[in-house]
């Protein structure tokens, strides 16, 4: 995984220029106090302070200091800007800021993916009194989920998902399996085994345990769809292209698991990634096919293209045999959800009002939102199969939806669970984001478990 924090953050302020931060109502009191020429220079530039905004201020040789504009100050991404918008080098923040959301702005505001570039242009690096630990572990958090989603198949199929987790699991001391091939057959995976069974690369059950018995366990769910094809029910081209990211759940479930085991929260963690690729072959699942799942649910095939439940469904009935407190999902499971919230909202879904408010807050105390959905039962009409217990899929209406009442058939009856639909995805960068594979939800996440253990 990438590391950035050296190139980003330093304690030594020597040769260091100034980096002025104003919030656009406080920008007329501090242009009032800057030197004539200071105030001709950022007149000429219509510099307003406005979010996003940035402006070098000359010096004796070359640039002496620069300002930003800034909007909300508990925002990381009000700062993401600077990081690249400045010349490399070191800079020190004069201004009112908040210093979390800085650094960690900062330090997202830097991540390029550079696995495939000879040479790449440094980001300007920010003096700090001291770079705080957490904040470093959510930043290394975040970049396993975009350099995860940014890698190409070829290098994040199955097995390399297999390596990166049981490396995390080796380094924090936590037990790691891994249930391959017909081996899913016969420990009762037959659902993954259906979905991945048409690739060269192997399905897999991924299962990492860690933590003191004594304390509160939670179970983390990730899609791991390394490539989706769509299978038989194939995408069109440009629905296929970026398709590589549809293990994005997996990489959020990945990262959040590694975060809690990071920062050692006191916490029981299990981990539970289904990883395949939706290919297409001979021996691929089809339309009309009914499927076993490990509940003793028989789903008939819809759409081989709403694979991504189908996997789900026997790593959330093997979850709830675990009997934790909570279950917590993370899938790139449908466009629908796209359609109705955009990139930027994952729609949650949850069984539990505590659990979805509480999720919520943290949305909103992160500054990385979610928005709740609707379990609307009703809609289970859509999932009706004419010979099997359940559809995978069936009317384009709520689509979203009914993929979560899907999921939640494999839950136990009173288990709190929580299923994030997200989209993993920049279509486009901007400061703090750049194009390719994003976290979404992943920061709340964090900070909800922190509040569920004090």
């Amino acid at each position: 995984m990438t590391d950035i924090t050296t190139d980003i953050f330093t304690t030594d302020a020597q040769h260091a220029r100034p980096l002025h931060v104003v919030a656009r109502e406080a920008y007329g009191a501090w242009r009032e106090a800057q030197p004539a020429a200071t105030r001709a220079w950022l007149d000429a530039q219509a510099f307003d302070a406005s979010p996003g905004a940035l402006s070098l201020l000359p010096g004796e040789d070359g640039p002496g200091g620069a300002v930003i504009g800034i909007g909300d100050a508990r925002d990381p991404d009000s700062y993401a800007h600077a990081v690249f918008g400045l010349p490399a080098g070191d800079w020190r923040v004069d201004g009112a800021h908040e210093a979390d959301a800085l650094q960690l702005g900062w330090g997202l505001g830097a991540y390029r993916f550079t696995r495939y570039k000879a040479a790449t242009r440094k980001p300007a690096r920010l003096v700090v009194e001291g770079i705080d630990a957490e904040t470093v572990a959510v930043i290394a958090a975040t970049t396993r989920v975009r350099d995860m989603v940014n890698t190409p198949t070829e290098d994040m199929g199955p097995e390399q998902m297999e390596a990166v987790v049981r490396d995390i699991a080796a380094a924090h001391g936590a037990r790691f399996d891994s249930v391959v091939g017909d081996a899913l057959l016969a420990r009762n995976f037959p659902a993954i085994h259906a979905v991945g069974r048409a690739s060269h690369r192997a399905p897999r059950l991924l299962h990492m345990h860690w933590g003191d018995a004594s304390h509160p366990h939670v179970a983390i769910v990730g899609k791991g769809v390394c490539f989706d094809t769509g299978g038989l029910d194939i995408k069109p081209g440009d629905g296929m292209r970026n398709m590589k990211k549809d293990m994005g759940g997996a990489a959020h479930a990945i990262a959040l698991a590694e975060l809690v085991m990071t920062r050692k929260l006191p916490l029981r963690i299990t981990l539970l990634v289904p990883a395949v690729e939706n290919a297409i072959a001979p021996n691929a699942y089809r339309p009309g096919d009914v499927i076993a799942t490990r509940k003793g649910i028989h789903v008939e095939i819809d759409n081989t293209d709403a694979e991504g439940r189908v996997v789900l469904c026997d790593a959330l009935a093997f979850a709830g045999e675990q009997s934790p407190d909570v279950i917590l999902d993370f899938a790139t499971l449908t466009g629908a959800a796209r359609i109705a919230l955009g990139p930027d909202l994952p729609a949650l879904f949850c069984n539990d009002d505590a659990l979805a408010n509480a999720w919520l807050s943290a949305g909103e105390a992160t500054r990385d939102p979610v928005w709740r959905m609707p379990l609307w039962r009703p809609y289970l009409r859509y999932l009706t199969s004419g010979i099997a217990d359940l559809a995978n899929a069936g009317s384009r209406m709520a689509g979203a939806v009914t993929a979560a009442l899907y999921l939640e058939r494999f839950v136990p009856d009173g288990l709190p669970w929580a299923h994030l639909d997200t989209y993993a995805w920049n279509d486009s960068g901007r400061a703090g984001h750049p194009q390719g594979g994003e976290a979404l939800g992943l920061r709340a996440a964090w900070a909800m478990l922190k509040d569920r253990v004090g």
